[in-house]
């Protein structure tokens, strides 16, 4: 159970890291200074922070991130390529995604996860949080594109975090 006085104990040392690595000093001023911004940062915005839903598998974690850079790599030599050739290999399309997922800090991390893998942007979501629409620069199968979204990264998601699918 989380201290009342101490809203977000793992953010409050991030703060203080940050801020010693920003000075670039150890002291004894500075670290109390750090602390007392990682205290006060946190306490101040907690309204605004969302719910971190627990880790299951972290070493599934560790290797889907490795996953998700090598896409990022392979999506900008596609891309350079595209864009490099002739204009009429591009087949630029909006495509919607139905998601299972239910947690907003999943769903943000989707939602991250393709809009930094070049070539595609989330460019939103339905009111009811279940439809999230991408651009995509080259789409030749739609239903393609939603089965590849949905097998590399919501369904690792889901199984990576404590969240409950619809």
């Amino acid at each position: 159970m989380k201290a009342r006085w101490l809203p977000n104990p793992a953010l409050t040392l991030l703060l203080t890291l940050i801020w010693l690595l920003l000075n670039n000093t150890l002291s004894f001023a500075h670290l109390l200074l750090g602390l007392f911004l990682g205290w006060a940062i946190p306490l101040l915005v907690r309204g605004f922070l969302i719910e971190v839903p627990r880790v299951r598998k972290p070493l599934k974690l560790v290797l889907f991130t490795f996953k998700v850079f090598y896409d990022i790599a392979v999506a900008n030599i596609h891309v350079a390529k595209l864009v490099l050739g002739p204009r009429s290999h591009l087949r630029p399309a909006f495509v919607e995604v139905p998601v299972a997922i239910e947690s907003e800090f999943v769903l943000a991390t989707l939602t991250s996860i393709i809009s930094l893998t070049p070539g595609t942007v989330s460019a939103g979501l339905s009111e009811d949080r279940k439809t999230l629409i991408l651009h995509a620069l080259d789409v030749p199968d739609s239903e393609m594109l939603v089965a590849e979204v949905k097998r590399n990264y919501e369904a690792p998601l889901l199984e990576i975090f404590e969240c409950s699918p619809t």
